[in-house]
């Protein structure tokens, strides 16, 4: 069993000191993980203070040292780094496994990132009210961001939001989930002992209104780069004031599967888009969609691929499934079942619940306005919902609030034109999952999951710097 982690609070590299002790419990089985020594809002005031003042201006190849060192020290850890990702989540060790591996990517590509020129030259002398001048774009860091980020990927989720903003030069104070807090502190410290000038970042847990909505309305604060629930994002973007606000808050990723669709690629997508992760992933497949005159057979052959996908204890080898968050979010997706099959629709696989242990479920016959396919059920859920014609599909996959992203499983190339054109989503993949990307591509969605702005490492980098132009005689 592993050692329950002491953790705290940093301030610029300063533990902090203060006797309000958070714990953090294994969803599993209710153990102790880890303790987190919490802050209040006189640190995230030195926090700000600390970042604004700041220090040595790094260059970029000392940028792409650190972030390299990081990347090095995150391999050479990595089975303790999943050990702390399951025990505090509940995820099962692949998924664990997994994470630190997409993490590795980030700071890849952020460190590959901060070594390239940013800049543009545009001629002047091209236009009958032109001159012979060029204008130059360079790319300055902002003066602080603050981040927050969601339990769900609890090293990803992070590495996301800061290391792009320290390959950008511009410092940031990390408000991870109190939830799984003891990942994020521990890469905060991986980055500390890198070489990062303790100025870079800060990492801060405490009660709302003394940390997060403290640094949310600062004026000092320039960029809040959020992901979580659409209440919550709203709400920063109602209040955050006169500052960049970047929100990811979840989807409603529905998974398409017409009449021509290879029948194995399709459970297969169905399947891992349904249950990686516990389910709890902003682009997991939420609805799955599925021509009327193929249903029967693929719901058939989805089953018995369901059941493949054993649920039990996280930190066993052969369990693929874990837990979700906490037994109150387990009690709430049993509810979303129970409530669907009170309007008619039907339960052929799972569904049991022990604790924040829940099967993955698979139900079949669910009404197009069922709650669990109207908004977002963050778990191992698998509702099955049928359509007639391309038309019907576009026009499903459509009707909720959320627009993030699609996967469509076809063979037929003007159908699959079509859905890149018609749906209303950020990202739209052919014969893949709906959360297929690399760390380095755009990701983002519109509607209620989000305002258009795009994640993954080259967008980030942009949103946490400006753009300033001089011009010279030519």
């Amino acid at each position: 069993m592993q050692t329950a982690l002491s953790k705290t609070s940093y301030v610029a590299g300063t533990p902090v000191q203060s006797e309000n002790i958070l714990q953090v419990k294994n969803p599993y089985n209710n153990s102790l993980v880890g303790t987190v020594t919490m802050a209040n809002r006189s640190h995230a005031q030195q926090a700000i203070e600390i970042a604004i003042k700041g220090g040595k201006k790094l260059s970029r190849y000392e940028r792409y040292s650190i972030l390299e060192k990081t990347r090095q020290l995150l391999i050479e850890r990595k089975e303790e780094f999943a050990k702390t990702i399951s025990a505090e989540s509940g995820l099962a060790m692949r998924e664990a496994i997994y994470e630190t591996g997409r993490s590795h990517d980030v700071l890849m590509f952020a460190a590959i990132e901060s070594l390239k020129d940013d800049g543009q030259i545009f001629s002047c002398d091209i236009s009958p009210q032109g001159k012979a001048r060029k204008i130059f774009t360079l790319r300055e860091p902002l003066s602080l961001a603050v981040c927050i980020t969601p339990f769900n990927h609890p090293l990803n989720q992070v590495v996301h939001k800061i290391i792009p903003a320290i390959a950008s030069g511009t410092p940031v104070i990390l408000k991870p989930s109190e939830k799984t807090p003891l990942t994020a502190i521990k890469l905060v410290e991986l980055l500390y002992e890198a070489g990062l000038p303790h100025h870079m970042v800060s990492v801060l847990l405490g009660p709302t209104e003394e940390v997060a909505e403290f640094l949310i309305k600062d004026p000092r604060v320039e960029v809040v780069s959020f992901t979580g629930s659409v209440g919550v994002g709203k709400k920063i973007a109602a209040t955050a004031g006169y500052k960049k606000v970047v929100l990811e808050l979840g989807g409603n990723d529905p998974i398409i599967i017409m009449e021509d669709a290879d029948m194995d690629l399709a459970v297969h997508l169905a399947a891992e888009g349904s249950y990686r992760n516990s389910g709890q992933r902003c682009t997991a497949v939420k609805r799955i969609l599925v021509h009327e005159k193929i249903s029967e057979a693929f719901t058939e052959k989805f089953v018995e691929k369901s059941k493949g996908y054993i649920c039990g204890d996280p930190a066993d080898p052969k369990t693929v499934v874990g837990t979700v968050i906490d037994e109150a979010s387990a009690i709430y997706l049993e509810n979303v079942v129970a409530k669907a099959v009170v309007q008619g629709a039907k339960v052929l696989l799972g569904g049991k619940r022990t604790g924040a242990l829940l099967e993955p479920t698979v139900i079949a016959n669910v009404p197009r306005n069922a709650d669990m396919v109207m908004h977002e059920s963050f778990g191992p859920l698998a509702p099955i919902l049928t359509f007639k014609d391309i038309d019907d599909a576009i026009a499903l996959s459509n009707s909720t609030a959320y627009g993030l992203s699609s996967g469509i499983v076809t063979k037929n190339m003007e159908h699959a034109i079509r859905f890149i054109k018609e749906l209303k989503v950020g990202t739209v993949n052919i014969n893949e999952v709906p959360g297929y990307r690399i760390e380095s591509s755009p990701f983002g969605g519109i509607k209620d999951s989000g305002l258009g702005v795009k994640e993954g490492v080259i967008e980030a980098m942009k949103y946490y710097t400006y753009v300033k132009t001089f011009s010279m005689p030519w």
